[in-house]
């Protein structure tokens, strides 16, 4: 069961929140983690947008074994980013903001990769299991 959604303007990023609520309350998640699971959604949505001139989400409900869980993917073909440690540190910022985008959604998740190729774009997995 998976949902791919245009992210191209604010209100895509809207639109993403909104659709990863509807799954995260669908598989009962937690209030605490539904919060969760939403705020790294949006940030990452938004620096597909504004880093990245726009991509798309990806959005599944897995399972494993008993487990149930979301997993969302980000991506998008823009610059890419040359330096993903220093980008995944708090604090840092190319676009004068707190810097805690990247770092945030990986601290909400329980599962988060990163790939980036200059030039070509970035890709972001999260998970969250129930």
């Amino acid at each position: 069961m998976a949902e791919v959604l245009p992210v191209g303007s604010p209100e895509h990023v809207v639109i993403v929140r909104q659709a990863v609520r509807q799954r995260a309350t669908d598989l009962g998640f937690s209030l605490v983690d539904q919060t969760k699971i939403i705020t790294a959604a949006s940030e990452l949505a938004r620096n597909a947008l504004q880093h990245g001139g726009g991509g798309r989400a990806l959005i599944e409900i897995i399972n494993d074994g008993a487990r149930r869980g979301l997993r969302l993917t980000f991506e998008d073909t823009g610059p890419g980013i040359a330096d993903i440690a220093l980008a995944m540190r708090d604090g840092y910022s190319t676009n004068g903001g707190l810097g805690l985008g990247l770092s945030g959604a990986k601290r909400l998740s329980n599962e988060f990769a990163i790939v980036s190729v200059p030039g070509e774009g970035t890709r972001v997995v999260i998970t969250r299991w129930k």
